[in-house]
């Protein structure tokens, strides 16, 4: 599958048709296949398919002069399903988005203040930097700070703002914590030195505010020395894998959930506690449709005692996004307004027709977005949203 990925606010609309990656957008069949697979394809005036129908006909400024992209979660469904492989949520998709942001007379409330807080306080919550590592408190394990730890490392963890503010993601990066220290990793953190990766405003279309959050970051990781960097965030690890390439990072990054399932033999003899739930797990947008990873979070669950994995109708590449992504989680509004279904209602309601007692994630975004809609559906005494490392770290205890 093609990986054109542009070095964000470089390119104008007017030089990507210049580049190959301009050049394969114009490949286009104009097959429909990206519409019929965009999970909000049947409420998008612009389609991917439209959209560069549109391109093409120079006729652009129709799109542009509208909201309609706002409904799209870059969940990389267009990116997969495309014959031609066309790469349009990394490449078309940003651009596009952040012209129609500069036309727009009122930017969604919730957007403009995830923006606002995230240039400000380095979070899209608006919270302190100061306490960004407050949950290490709730460890139980050594979490140290790479600021005091005056040595390289071996492993420098990315926890991003999800898993360290909100308080169920807290519970993620705790369980983070157990399993790398039960697995003897030497690792650290940044604490309040991090700050958003800034995947999602990007692809929410806040270009600029992206490279700005880049150049933060970059002089941030100058500061120290480590042998590669794992996250807990599927968007981060997005980001530093394919986007910070380009402003120099060259270190290997690896998302949490691939890490554990390398190392899931070495936990083993440690998971002793019988679990007894059938388990079925959601494919994140990223790391399932963009990274290819569907196997290793499977081989993480199967291997915890007392587990029956059940899967979802929609499964793999044919997973249902959650809603979250390319700016999702801040218009929730926007799109009850307009009278849209949650995405993260269809996919609760998929999981709960399994008869699974826990669906289980790999991303700190969809804990609160599912937990939200088993609350709003009535599930509330049947299933159970859970990370999935906080699933090993229960079966160690």
């Amino acid at each position: 599958m093609t990986q054109a990925v542009l070095d964000s606010g470089v390119m104008t609309l007017d030089d990507l048709l210049e580049r190959p990656e301009g050049e394969r957008l114009m490949s286009c069949i104009q097959c429909g296949i990206c519409a019929a697979t965009c999970p909000y394809g049947d409420v998008m005036e612009h389609t991917p398919r439209t959209l560069i129908a549109k391109l093409r006909a120079g006729l652009l400024d129709e799109v542009l002069t509208g909201d309609d992209l706002l409904n799209c979660v870059t969940c990389y469904a267009c990116w997969a399903k495309c014959p031609r492989g066309i790469a349009l949520t990394d490449v078309l998709l940003p651009l596009v988005k952040e012209q129609v942001l500069l036309n727009l007379p009122e930017v969604p409330a919730e957007l403009q203040a995830a923006f606002e807080a995230t240039l400000r306080y380095g979070n899209p919550m608006g919270e302190s930097p100061r306490k960004r590592a407050a949950w290490v408190e709730e460890a139980g394990v050594e979490v140290p700070l790479m600021k005091d730890v005056g040595r390289p490392v071996d492993v420098l963890w990315i926890v991003e703002c999800y898993a360290s503010y909100y308080p169920r993601g807290r519970e993620n990066a705790v369980a983070t914590a157990r399993l790398l220290d039960a697995l003897g990793v030497d690792f650290a953190i940044l604490g309040p030195e991090e700050r958003c990766l800034g995947e999602c405003v990007r692809l929410a279309g806040e270009t600029g505010l992206f490279d700005t959050m880049r150049e933060q970051n970059m002089a941030t990781f100058d500061k120290y020395e480590f042998g590669k960097v794992i996250t807990s965030d599927p968007h981060a690890f997005d980001a530093m894998a394919h986007l910070y390439p380009a402003a120099g990072f060259r270190t290997p990054v690896e998302h949490v959930t691939p890490f554990i399932s390398r190392h899931i033999e070495d936990l083993l003899p440690r998971l002793t506690r019988e679990l007894n739930a059938t388990i079925t797990y959601h494919d994140t947008c990223v790391l399932g449709r963009r990274g290819g990873l569907f196997d290793e979070p499977r081989s993480i669950l199967t291997a915890l005692p007392g587990v029956e994995l059940v899967e979802m109708t929609h499964n793999g590449v044919n997973t249902i996004c959650c809603g979250g992504g390319g700016g999702g989680m801040w218009l929730d509004a926007f799109y009850k307004a307009r009278g849209h279904d949650r995405l993260s209602d269809r996919r609760v309601e998929e999981a709960a027709a399994t008869g699974a007692d826990i669906l289980a994630v790999s991303c700190p975004f969809e804990v609160p977005r599912f937990e939200d809609s088993v609350k709003v559906l009535g599930y509330d005494d049947r299933i159970e949203v859970r990370d999935i490392t906080e699933l090993v770290a229960r079966a160690m205890e």
